[in-house]
C-alpha cells in the first residue's frame, strides 16, 4: 500500500479537480483510473528477430461511462513521456532525451472523440486523438469491456477494459532506424477504474 500512497498522492489533485468539473454529467458514472492497475505498454519489431516494448506511467485519467447509451461515454488519459521503460537504461535515456524530447513535450495524451459499440456485444470501438511530441493524430482503440460493476474492495462503482491499437510512429516525426525498427507500434491497454471520491478515500485509509 506505500505504493500506492506515494502514487495516489501525486494524482489526487487531478482525481479531485476531474470529478469537479464533470459532476454536472448526470447521465454517466465518472471514474479515476487506478495507476496500480492501469497499464500502457508499447511493442515493435526489432530487425525481424524479436518484439521488445515499453511501458508508460499513467499520471491522470478519467473515465465518464454512460451504461444505457455508451456513444454518451468518453475516455481521456494522460502519460509522463518521460516514463518509458525498457529494460533498457541507456534506451529509457534516449527516449526521454532525443525521442520525446520531456522537457518540451512532458506528456502524451489520448482524447476520445465518439464510442461505438459493436451489435450488442462487450466490444467497442474508441475514435480520439493521440497527441505526442505535440503532433496529434486520430487513433481508434479496439477496446473490450471487462466489466462493470461495486469493486468488492472499495464499495464503489468500478469498471474494466482493455484496448489495443497500431499507430505509425513516423506520423508523429518519430522514424529513427525505420525500416530496421518498425514504424507501426502495437499499443495495449488495460484499466481498472474506481469512483473518484472511493480511489481518494482509500488512499487516505491506507
Amino acid at each position: 500500500m506505500k505504493i500506492f500512497n506515494r502514487t495516489f498522492a501525486m494524482l489526487l489533485p487531478a482525481v479531485l479537480l476531474a470529478a469537479v468539473s464533470i459532476s454536472a454529467l448526470a447521465d454517466g458514472q465518472e471514474y479515476a483510473l487506478d495507476p496500480e492497475h492501469t497499464q500502457v505498454r508499447v511493442s515493435w519489431d526489432h530487425l525481424g528477430f524479436s518484439r521488445p516494448g515499453a511501458s508508460f506511467d499513467v499520471t491522470e485519467g478519467l473515465l465518464t461511462w454512460n451504461n444505457e447509451d455508451p456513444s454518451q461515454s468518453s475516455v481521456r488519459v494522460t502519460l509522463a513521456a518521460g516514463s518509458a521503460h525498457t529494460q533498457v537504461d541507456e534506451l529509457d535515456e534516449m527516449f526521454r532525451d532525443d525521442y520525446f524530447k520531456v522537457s518540451e513535450y512532458p506528456e502524451i495524451t489520448f482524447e476520445s472523440t465518439a464510442v461505438k459499440q459493436q451489435g450488442d456485444s462487450n466490444r467497442f470501438e474508441i475514435e480520439g486523438e493521440l497527441t505526442i511530441v505535440g503532433q496529434t493524430h486520430p487513433v481508434t482503440l479496439e477496446a473490450t469491456l471487462n466489466q462493470v460493476g461495486e469493486h468488492p474492495m472499495l464499495q464503489a462503482p468500478a469498471i474494466g477494459f482493455d484496448a489495443t491499437a497500431t499507430i505509425e510512429r513516423s506520423k508523429y516525426g518519430l522514424d529513427a532506424f525505420v525500416p530496421y525498427i518498425s514504424d507501426e507500434v502495437e499499443i495495449a491497454i488495460t484499466v481498472e477504474a474506481v469512483e473518484p471520491a472511493a480511489l481518494a478515500a482509500a488512499a487516505e485509509e491506507s
